[in-house]
């Protein structure tokens, strides 16, 4: 059983469940192709519940079980999951190798997290082979039970005070929390100072000033960017600085944006600037003007063409290289930068999910938790220099009418030699 991609006449693409005689596997390609064209879903999604359910379907092969029967076994699979490595559990393995033996100290080599993310679509196949006919109804009992809201917050309870009941998922493990992996401040203005053009410090900033996903920053068109104090002689009611993502799946470079539901994200001045100057050099390569994309090939061939994916991921790690970092920062660790900046600058975390683009607010959530470096930086009094504090601020939320500037600490004796860097007002008159 494996993963397959499938391209129809028409141009469009999903991801099917292939069996060992390379025959689609009818229970999982409907599912698929239900995800895909009935529900209006992203390829990726399914090419992920692909994986999963081609995992599920190997185990039940090899263990000489038919898939309604490994439901009813559906912990020997989990079990399976969490100790049956690749030399096992992949496709090329050969059903002799199928036998897990996991002695002391053999660690599990799939995250609770991962395990789960294939119980949720393994759930979904059957499900939706329940609603088709082409499985038992007992099915469902076996996989969800009844249980009361009484774990749920308040929020999700509703306003009634009586309890009530859902469905529960009787198979899961439990995700441990752990914080989520963002780019420090002090990486990103380095690998900032470390680009050697216009247009890789914009990228940057779309990433740690906007939050943008690296497909996102990669299929802007030029209608996209509005970046006048006023957009409403563009047709555009959205005020101030902003650029709308919108999902695309035509463009050639594959840079499709995750969600479906199109959004605006405000723009600060330091990303204005940098829009600017990034159109001065790309004025220089004439063959960029055919292009409606944003980004385009400016150094390398083909010139004006959009960028690809992979070329971000290389940017950045050549420049955090040039800064003298360790580990680069990640494109996706700069987008969880700007969500955590926002919430730890007093933001709602529904502002945060509106301006990440996520469906859930429980995808959110995860950058609620504090920074321990924030804590460290909180307790102790840093003296930082005039371009570690202007850049350091840079890579904040911006503060609306407020201005940095230089204060010193003021004894009995005159003024002292210590002093730092502080938000003030940029208007009013110094009290009397």
């Amino acid at each position: 059983m494996r993963a397959f991609p499938v391209r129809l006449p028409s141009g469009a693409r999903y991801w099917t469940v292939l069996d060992e005689d390379l025959a689609v596997v009818g229970v999982a390609d409907s599912f698929l192709r239900q995800v895909r064209f009935g529900r209006d879903g992203a390829e990726s999604t399914t090419k992920a519940y692909a994986g999963s359910i081609a995992l599920f379907l190997r185990w039940c092969a090899r263990s000489g079980r038919s898939w309604p029967a490994g439901i009813e076994q559906l912990g020997l699979f989990m079990t399976w999951l969490a100790h049956a490595g690749p030399s096992v559990s992949g496709a090329g393995a050969s059903a002799a190798a199928g036998m897990v033996l996991a002695g002391p100290g053999m660690g599990p080599v799939r995250s609770a997290r991962r395990i789960n993310a294939v119980l949720t679509a393994v759930r979904a196949m059957v499900m939706h082979a329940v609603a088709a006919g082409q499985a038992s109804g007992h099915l469902v009992s076996v996989l969800y039970e009844l249980a009361d809201d009484r774990d749920l917050p308040e929020a999700a309870r509703g306003e009634n005070a009586g309890m009530s009941w859902r469905m529960r998922a009787r198979h899961r493990l439990h995700e441990p929390e752990r914080p989520v992996g963002r780019a420090a401040d002090a990486d990103i203005v380095a690998v900032l100072g470390a680009c050697c053009s216009a247009r890789d410090r914009l990228i940057v900033l779309l990433m740690a000033r906007a939050g943008l996903r690296r497909a996102e920053v990669l299929g802007l068109r030029r209608s996209d960017v509005h970046l006048l104090a006023d957009s409403r002689v563009l047709g555009c009611e959205v005020a101030r600085a902003h650029l709308h993502v919108v999902r695309r799946e035509d463009n050639p470079n594959g840079a499709v944006a995750k969600s479906r539901r199109q959004r605006a994200v405000p723009l600060d001045f330091v990303t204005v600037q940098a829009f600017d100057t990034y159109e001065f050099e790309r004025m220089r390569v004439p063959q960029a003007a055919r292009s409606d994309f944003v980004l385009v090939n400016l150094f390398r061939g083909p010139l004006g063409a959009p960028m690809r994916l992979d070329a971000v991921n290389d940017l950045v790690t050549a420049a955090a290289r040039r800064a003298g970092l360790g580990p680069p920062p990640t494109p996706h660790q700069m987008r969880h930068a700007f969500a955590s900046n926002v919430l730890d600058a007093g933001g709602a975390i529904d502002e945060a999910q509106e301006l990440l683009g996520h469906a859930s607010i429980s995808s959110t959530q995860v950058y609620t938790h504090p920074d321990p470096v924030g804590f460290q930086n909180s307790a102790t009094d840093a003296d930082l220099d005039l371009y570690a504090a202007r850049s350091y601020s840079l890579m904040r939320p911006p503060r609306m009418g407020r201005r940095l500037i230089r204060f010193r600490e003021r004894s009995a004796t005159g003024w002292s030699g210590r002093g730092g860097w502080s938000w003030r007002p940029r208007c009013g008159r110094h009290p009397l």
